[in-house]
């Protein structure tokens, strides 16, 4: 049994337009047993809001179906920290998953300033952050995407808010998003199996194809979102296989094809990765 991380926006949708066959293709992945996550770099969502925004775009999800970098976030600094207190700049999606992971949220000597994505941010929380990372809190982002695309243009991301505290503390990021193996490697053993068996289908070199490729897994591109076939020359590594659209991948082909060349070795058990700094 394979089973697969889904990127949503380029892969399953397009702003607010499901893309054409999307919706048959988790039909069958649901019809066949075959397990999957939806993985995302945004944060502001619970896993709730997702599988909502999902159910009326046609796609029949259950909560359990939704990973987010602000899940992923929370798991990862509550096993660093456990009952530990983070300032955050962020929205609903991030503080409901340190909440439901033991972390309080505070206004005053955190262990971490966390950042993640949002519109409520401001000069004044921006400086209480960096005067806190100079204090000695640890800057954690949920990703370093710079910007996000909405169906109304570009909007700031997390990575562009991350930058400006990297550059005025000097304090480099731990970043637990994708392409981070932190998320990678979380949302597969949700999936309860090995990397041999675990495929990552995104629209983006940068995140979901890199993530994928650096931890082992093997990956499926699809050329609905941001980037074109043009661009693969750009890259130092490949995708596994290119398809035209996530309707055009058929899962039990990719298994017997995995069958018949399967990765060695698989991945080895191992500990989740330390934080890189001191707490």
């Amino acid at each position: 049994m394979i089973g697969f991380l889904i990127d949503m926006d380029g892969v399953i949708y397009r702003g607010g337009q499901l893309i054409d066959g999307a919706d048959r293709f988790i039909r069958r992945l649901r019809d066949d047993n075959i397990p999957f996550r939806f993985l995302t770099n945004n944060s502001r969502r619970t896993r709730r809001d997702v599988m909502m925004r999902l159910r009326t775009m046609g796609i029949d999800v259950e909560e359990d179906h939704v990973f987010t970098c602000a899940m992923a976030t929370a798991r990862f600094l509550a096993q660093a920290k456990p009952n530990g207190s983070a300032y955050v700049i962020g929205e609903g999606g991030l503080l409901t998953a340190l909440h439901n992971n033991g972390y309080a949220v505070v206004d005053k000597d955190p262990d971490f300033v966390v950042v993640g994505e949002g519109r409520t941010f401001s000069a004044e929380n921006l400086d209480k952050a960096l005067n806190m990372i100079l204090g000695g809190a640890k800057l954690v982002a949920t990703n370093m995407d710079p910007n996000c695309p909405t169906q109304g243009g570009m909007r700031i991301g997390c990575g562009a808010i991350v930058a400006l505290l990297e550059a005025a503390s000097g304090q480099k990021a731990f970043s637990v998003g994708k392409p981070s193996p932190v998320m990678m490697r979380g949302a597969r053993k949700t999936l309860g199996l090995d990397a041999a068996r675990t495929v990552m289908i995104g629209d983006t070199m940068e995140t979901d194809i890199l993530g994928g490729v650096e931890i082992g897994y093997r990956t499926a591109l699809v050329l609905t979102g941001s980037t074109k076939r043009a661009d693969l020359p750009n890259y130092a590594y490949e995708p596994t296989w290119v398809f035209d659209s996530i309707a055009d991948i058929d899962p039990l082909a990719l298994e017997q094809t995995m069958r018949r060349a399967p990765l060695a070795p698989p991945e080895p058990s191992e500990p989740e990765p330390a934080l890189m700094m001191s707490i």
